[in-house]
């Protein structure tokens, strides 16, 4: 709903329930200038042993770096939250989103607080996704479903995917009450400030199915690390970077978590992807992939080295086949290679191979760089690590975007 955060009057409040409580986990920013819901839902999670009754967040203003009072505000606003839904203070999580240094409203939220809390009800994530945009110009969710079953251990994550997906824009519902399947729904918001070790942008993931505490942690970490620590759009992290997850149990059956996992995993990939194509000023993706390196690190560093590269990404945004920018990048990346064994292929087209440029026309080179979404793959032939990361192209419309965003 809206509480009056945001001047166009648009929503800008959300809340999540789970009145029977849930297991909960979370991964917040890194950044040493945390915003107060931040703090206080690190707090809330480990006093409570990870568990949850509420998730609300604000969009609008981000409650960061407003000192004592602005802390004071998010904690008014949690134990109010924990009195209308009837939990304890520790079982509310929250965030905010938006400018950094203003308080927030804090009259307008407490009284949009209990309204909000009774229009509650289960069924479509589209309002709530709705209501913590900032930036965003389009709605970001996404849905697995998994059979329901005997959980076998860890079990792997790659290969196939789950067994049903749904569009963006798709309305996501609860589960029949006689499923034999167990959801994993996610949505999120962010379109600027993204970077790895979070980025500006808020998620959640829920699923019915039924988990302890560390098996939803661990889920979670492998989920973001393949996810939203492989995008990039400016190379800013946040100071209210959150990803949260939830598993309510309400399935009443097991799953195995291998395939639990591989839907935890693509539904945060998918989300992440949503977030890069809806940056700020885009128009148009591209992803680095490695392979063949000799370590992992190895790979994850050459690939994030060229998508975040400001030259390649303005070659991207041109539709300029500039490839000695992704070799350039490449040799700067720290990673172990042999320039006479690297291979370079963009899209259909290898560019470049043991150590010299292929007979490829610049005219049929930048049909590949001016494609939606652009392919980029570097081989080492050195070993058998592999990595990838995605960005996208650095636009005028960025720029503008972001030298007028507080006024």
């Amino acid at each position: 709903m809206s509480a009056g955060i945001k001047s166009n009057g648009a929503p800008d409040l959300a809340m999540l329930r789970m009145d029977d409580g849930a297991v909960a986990a979370a991964m917040f920013t890194t950044n040493l200038f945390a915003a107060a819901p931040v703090q206080i839902s690190r707090d809330h999670l480990h006093n409570s042993r990870g568990h949850a009754n509420v998730l609300i967040i604000n969009s609008g203003c981000a409650n960061a770096a407003t000192g004592p009072h602005g802390y004071a505000d998010a904690q008014t606003i949690g134990d109010y939250v924990a009195q209308v839904c009837g939990c304890a203070p520790d079982a509310v999580l929250m965030n905010s989103t938006g400018i950094i240094g203003k308080r927030l409203p804090l009259s307008n939220i407490e009284k949009a607080i209990a309204p909000l809390a009774q229009q509650c009800v289960p069924g479509s994530a589209e309002p709530f996704a709705r209501a913590i945009m900032t930036t965003d110009t389009r709605l970001k969710m996404s849905t697995r479903l998994v059979a329901a079953g005997v959980t076998s251990g860890a079990g792997a994550i790659s290969g196939a995917g789950a067994t049903s997906t749904t569009q963006a824009t798709a309305k996501i519902t609860e589960n029949p009450p006689h499923s034999k399947h167990i959801r994993v729904t996610g949505v999120a918001k962010g379109a600027g400030m993204i970077h790895p070790n979070m980025a500006t942008m808020i998620a959640v993931i829920a699923t019915d199915a039924a988990l302890e505490p560390h098996e939803l942690d661990a889920m979670l970490r492998v989920a973001v690390e393949q996810s939203f620590h492989r995008i990039s759009i400016d190379g800013d992290t946040s100071t209210n970077d959150s990803v949260f997850a939830f598993a309510s149990a309400q399935r009443g059956a097991a799953a195995d978590h291998g395939e639990l996992q591989r839907a935890f995993c693509e539904v945060a990939r998918e989300l992440a992807r949503m977030i890069v194509c809806d940056g700020e000023g885009f128009t148009r993706a591209f992803e680095v992939r490695v392979r063949g390196a000799v370590s992992a690190t190895n790979a994850l560093d050459l690939a994030k080295t060229v998508a975040t590269s400001m030259l390649v990404r303005c070659a991207i945004t041109g539709g300029d086949p500039n490839w000695g920018r992704l070799l350039a990048a490449a040799g700067r990346s720290g990673a172990r290679l042999n320039p006479e064994r690297v291979s370079l292929r963009v899209g259909e087209l290898v560019l470049f191979h043991n150590g010299q440029p292929a007979d490829i026309s610049k005219d049929i080179a930048a049909a590949e760089f001016c494609k939606p979404n652009v392919i980029i793959e570097f081989d080492l032939a050195q070993g058998d690590h592999e990595d990838f990361f995605i960005s996208s192209g650095l636009t005028q419309e960025y720029v503008k975007l972001n030298s007028e965003y507080s006024t």
